[in-house]
Protein backbone atom coordinates (compact mmCIF):
# COMPACT_ATOMS: atom_id res chain seq x y z
CA UNK A 1 0.00 0.00 0.00
CA UNK A 2 1.47 3.33 -1.07
CA UNK A 3 2.07 5.91 1.59
CA UNK A 4 -0.41 8.74 1.40
CA UNK A 5 1.23 12.13 1.78
CA UNK A 6 -0.75 15.11 2.92
CA UNK A 7 0.78 18.54 2.54
CA UNK A 8 -0.11 20.76 5.44
CA UNK A 9 0.49 24.34 4.46
CA UNK A 10 -1.33 27.27 5.93
CA UNK A 11 -2.08 30.11 3.56
CA UNK A 12 -2.60 33.26 5.56
CA UNK A 13 -5.80 34.85 4.27
CA UNK A 14 -6.44 38.56 4.00
CA UNK A 15 -8.87 38.27 6.92
CA UNK A 16 -6.24 36.72 9.19
CA UNK A 17 -3.72 39.39 8.16
CA UNK A 18 -6.21 42.16 8.97
CA UNK A 19 -7.07 40.66 12.36
CA UNK A 20 -3.39 40.36 13.26
CA UNK A 21 -2.74 44.01 12.32
CA UNK A 22 -5.77 45.38 14.17
CA UNK A 23 -5.58 43.15 17.23
CA UNK A 24 -1.84 43.67 17.68
CA UNK A 25 -2.15 47.44 18.06
CA UNK A 26 -5.56 47.23 19.71
CA UNK A 27 -4.21 45.21 22.61
CA UNK A 28 -0.99 47.17 23.03
CA UNK A 29 -1.76 50.89 22.54
CA UNK A 30 -4.87 51.24 24.78
CA UNK A 31 -3.13 49.04 27.37
CA UNK A 32 -0.16 51.40 27.47
CA UNK A 33 -2.46 54.46 27.55
CA UNK A 34 -4.56 53.10 30.40
CA UNK A 35 -1.43 52.13 32.32
CA UNK A 36 0.04 55.58 31.85
CA UNK A 37 -3.12 57.33 33.01
CA UNK A 38 -3.36 54.99 36.00
CA UNK A 39 -0.09 56.41 37.22
CA UNK A 40 -1.23 60.01 36.85
CA UNK A 41 -4.95 60.30 37.71
CA UNK A 42 -7.08 59.39 40.71
CA UNK A 43 -10.39 58.39 39.08
CA UNK A 44 -11.20 55.60 36.67
CA UNK A 45 -13.61 57.86 34.79
CA UNK A 46 -10.72 59.71 33.18
CA UNK A 47 -9.04 56.44 32.18
CA UNK A 48 -12.29 55.12 30.68
CA UNK A 49 -13.06 58.33 28.78
CA UNK A 50 -9.55 58.67 27.40
CA UNK A 51 -9.38 54.95 26.63
CA UNK A 52 -12.65 54.95 24.67
CA UNK A 53 -11.58 58.05 22.77
CA UNK A 54 -8.27 56.41 21.88
CA UNK A 55 -9.98 53.20 20.78
CA UNK A 56 -12.34 55.16 18.52
CA UNK A 57 -9.55 57.25 17.04
CA UNK A 58 -7.21 54.28 16.70
CA UNK A 59 -9.84 52.11 15.02
CA UNK A 60 -10.65 54.86 12.50
CA UNK A 61 -6.96 55.55 11.80
CA UNK A 62 -6.07 51.87 11.45
CA UNK A 63 -9.16 51.17 9.34
CA UNK A 64 -8.38 54.10 7.06
CA UNK A 65 -4.81 52.86 6.71
CA UNK A 66 -6.11 49.44 5.71
CA UNK A 67 -8.52 51.00 3.20
CA UNK A 68 -5.81 53.12 1.58
CA UNK A 69 -3.46 50.13 1.39
CA UNK A 70 -6.19 48.08 -0.29
CA UNK A 71 -7.00 50.86 -2.76
CA UNK A 72 -3.32 51.32 -3.56
CA UNK A 73 -3.01 47.61 -4.32
CA UNK A 74 -6.01 47.70 -6.67
CA UNK A 75 -4.91 50.92 -8.39
CA UNK A 76 -1.37 49.61 -8.87
CA UNK A 77 -2.68 46.36 -10.39
CA UNK A 78 -4.96 48.20 -12.85
CA UNK A 79 -2.15 50.57 -13.83
CA UNK A 80 0.18 47.68 -14.63
CA UNK A 81 -2.62 45.80 -16.38
CA UNK A 82 -3.20 48.73 -18.76
CA UNK A 83 0.51 48.80 -19.52
CA UNK A 84 0.50 45.08 -20.31
CA UNK A 85 -2.58 45.49 -22.51
CA UNK A 86 -0.78 48.15 -24.52
CA UNK A 87 2.38 46.04 -24.88
CA UNK A 88 0.44 42.93 -25.94
CA UNK A 89 -1.41 44.99 -28.55
CA UNK A 90 1.52 47.02 -29.89
CA UNK A 91 4.61 44.96 -29.00
CA UNK A 92 3.44 41.34 -29.34
CA UNK A 93 6.84 39.89 -30.28
CA UNK A 94 8.50 41.50 -27.28
CA UNK A 95 5.79 40.08 -25.00
CA UNK A 96 6.08 36.63 -26.58
CA UNK A 97 9.79 36.69 -25.88
CA UNK A 98 9.04 37.54 -22.25
CA UNK A 99 6.80 34.45 -22.12
CA UNK A 100 9.67 32.37 -23.51
CA UNK A 101 12.01 33.86 -20.89
CA UNK A 102 9.66 32.80 -18.08
CA UNK A 103 9.63 29.19 -19.26
CA UNK A 104 13.35 29.26 -20.06
CA UNK A 105 13.97 29.93 -16.37
CA UNK A 106 11.90 26.82 -15.62
CA UNK A 107 14.24 24.75 -17.81
CA UNK A 108 11.88 24.07 -20.72
CA UNK A 109 13.31 23.49 -24.18
CA UNK A 110 13.35 26.17 -26.89
CA UNK A 111 10.73 24.32 -28.95
CA UNK A 112 8.42 24.08 -25.95
CA UNK A 113 8.93 27.77 -25.18
CA UNK A 114 7.95 28.70 -28.74
CA UNK A 115 4.93 26.42 -28.68
CA UNK A 116 3.62 27.86 -25.40
CA UNK A 117 4.24 31.46 -26.50
CA UNK A 118 2.39 30.90 -29.78
CA UNK A 119 -0.57 29.21 -28.08
CA UNK A 120 -0.79 31.84 -25.36
CA UNK A 121 -0.80 34.71 -27.86
CA UNK A 122 -4.10 33.41 -29.28
CA UNK A 123 -5.96 34.50 -26.11
CA UNK A 124 -4.95 38.04 -25.22
CA UNK A 125 -6.88 38.12 -21.94
CA UNK A 126 -5.18 35.01 -20.58
CA UNK A 127 -1.90 36.22 -22.02
CA UNK A 128 -2.17 39.47 -20.06
CA UNK A 129 -3.15 37.58 -16.89
CA UNK A 130 -0.10 35.35 -17.32
CA UNK A 131 2.23 38.33 -17.73
CA UNK A 132 0.74 40.06 -14.69
CA UNK A 133 1.30 37.02 -12.50
CA UNK A 134 4.57 35.57 -13.76
CA UNK A 135 6.40 38.60 -15.16
CA UNK A 136 5.31 41.18 -12.60
CA UNK A 137 4.41 38.86 -9.72
CA UNK A 138 1.00 40.50 -9.23
CA UNK A 139 -2.13 38.54 -8.29
CA UNK A 140 -5.49 40.04 -9.19
CA UNK A 141 -6.74 41.82 -6.05
CA UNK A 142 -10.25 41.52 -4.67
CA UNK A 143 -12.13 44.72 -5.63
CA UNK A 144 -13.77 44.64 -2.17
CA UNK A 145 -10.40 44.28 -0.44
CA UNK A 146 -10.09 47.93 0.63
CA UNK A 147 -13.55 48.07 2.22
CA UNK A 148 -13.20 44.69 3.90
CA UNK A 149 -9.73 45.50 5.17
CA UNK A 150 -10.89 48.76 6.73
CA UNK A 151 -13.76 47.01 8.53
CA UNK A 152 -11.71 44.00 9.69
CA UNK A 153 -8.78 46.05 11.00
CA UNK A 154 -11.00 48.64 12.68
CA UNK A 155 -13.20 46.03 14.37
CA UNK A 156 -10.16 44.00 15.50
CA UNK A 157 -8.66 47.16 17.01
CA UNK A 158 -11.87 47.86 18.95
CA UNK A 159 -12.07 44.28 20.25
CA UNK A 160 -8.41 44.30 21.26
CA UNK A 161 -8.66 47.75 22.85
CA UNK A 162 -11.63 46.84 25.03
CA UNK A 163 -9.67 44.03 26.69
CA UNK A 164 -7.33 46.25 28.78
CA UNK A 165 -10.01 48.90 29.33
CA UNK A 166 -12.87 46.71 30.59
CA UNK A 167 -11.58 46.18 34.19
CA UNK A 168 -11.70 49.94 34.81
CA UNK A 169 -15.50 49.85 34.51
CA UNK A 170 -15.73 47.73 37.65
CA UNK A 171 -13.34 49.45 40.07
CA UNK A 172 -13.09 52.91 41.59
CA UNK A 173 -9.34 53.43 41.79
CA UNK A 174 -7.23 53.41 38.60
CA UNK A 175 -4.43 51.39 40.17
CA UNK A 176 -6.86 48.59 41.05
CA UNK A 177 -8.06 48.65 37.46
CA UNK A 178 -4.48 48.50 36.25
CA UNK A 179 -3.78 45.32 38.24
CA UNK A 180 -6.73 43.48 36.70
CA UNK A 181 -6.09 45.02 33.29
CA UNK A 182 -2.45 43.94 33.33
CA UNK A 183 -3.30 40.37 34.32
CA UNK A 184 -6.00 39.98 31.66
CA UNK A 185 -4.13 41.79 28.89
CA UNK A 186 -0.82 39.97 29.37
CA UNK A 187 -2.66 36.64 29.13
CA UNK A 188 -4.46 37.81 25.98
CA UNK A 189 -1.18 39.10 24.50
CA UNK A 190 0.41 35.72 25.21
CA UNK A 191 -2.46 33.82 23.56
CA UNK A 192 -2.56 36.25 20.62
CA UNK A 193 1.22 36.02 20.18
CA UNK A 194 1.02 32.21 20.24
CA UNK A 195 -1.55 32.01 17.44
CA UNK A 196 0.09 34.82 15.49
CA UNK A 197 3.40 32.94 15.52
CA UNK A 198 1.66 29.68 14.61
CA UNK A 199 -0.09 31.30 11.65
CA UNK A 200 3.10 32.96 10.37
CA UNK A 201 5.20 29.80 10.74
CA UNK A 202 7.31 30.96 13.70
CA UNK A 203 7.93 29.21 17.01
CA UNK A 204 4.62 29.64 18.88
CA UNK A 205 6.03 29.81 22.42
CA UNK A 206 8.76 32.28 21.47
CA UNK A 207 6.23 34.39 19.58
CA UNK A 208 3.82 34.38 22.52
CA UNK A 209 6.52 35.45 24.98
CA UNK A 210 7.79 38.18 22.63
CA UNK A 211 4.35 39.76 22.14
CA UNK A 212 3.54 39.59 25.87
CA UNK A 213 6.89 41.11 26.85
CA UNK A 214 6.64 43.95 24.31
CA UNK A 215 3.13 44.85 25.48
CA UNK A 216 4.18 44.70 29.13
CA UNK A 217 7.24 46.90 28.55
CA UNK A 218 5.16 49.49 26.70
CA UNK A 219 2.58 49.62 29.52
CA UNK A 220 5.24 49.74 32.25
CA UNK A 221 7.10 52.54 30.49
CA UNK A 222 3.91 54.57 30.09
CA UNK A 223 2.99 54.03 33.76
CA UNK A 224 6.34 55.10 35.20
CA UNK A 225 6.74 58.07 32.86
CA UNK A 226 3.26 59.33 33.78
CA UNK A 227 4.02 58.70 37.47
CA UNK A 228 7.27 60.61 37.19
CA UNK A 229 5.78 63.69 35.54
CA UNK A 230 2.66 63.72 37.71
CA UNK A 231 4.88 63.82 40.79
Amino acid sequence: MANKHEEQHFKSSDLVTDIVIGMSDGLTVPFALAAGLSGAVSTTGIVITAGLAEIAAGAIAMGLGGYLAGRTEVDHYHSEQKREEYEVEHLPEVEKQEVRDVFAEMGLSKDTQDLIADEMSKDKEKWIDFMMKYELGLDKPDPKRARNSAFNIGLSYVVGGLVPLTPYFFVQHPFDGLKFSAAITVVCLFIFGFFKAKVTGQKPLAGAIKVAVIGSIAAAAAFFIAKLFSA
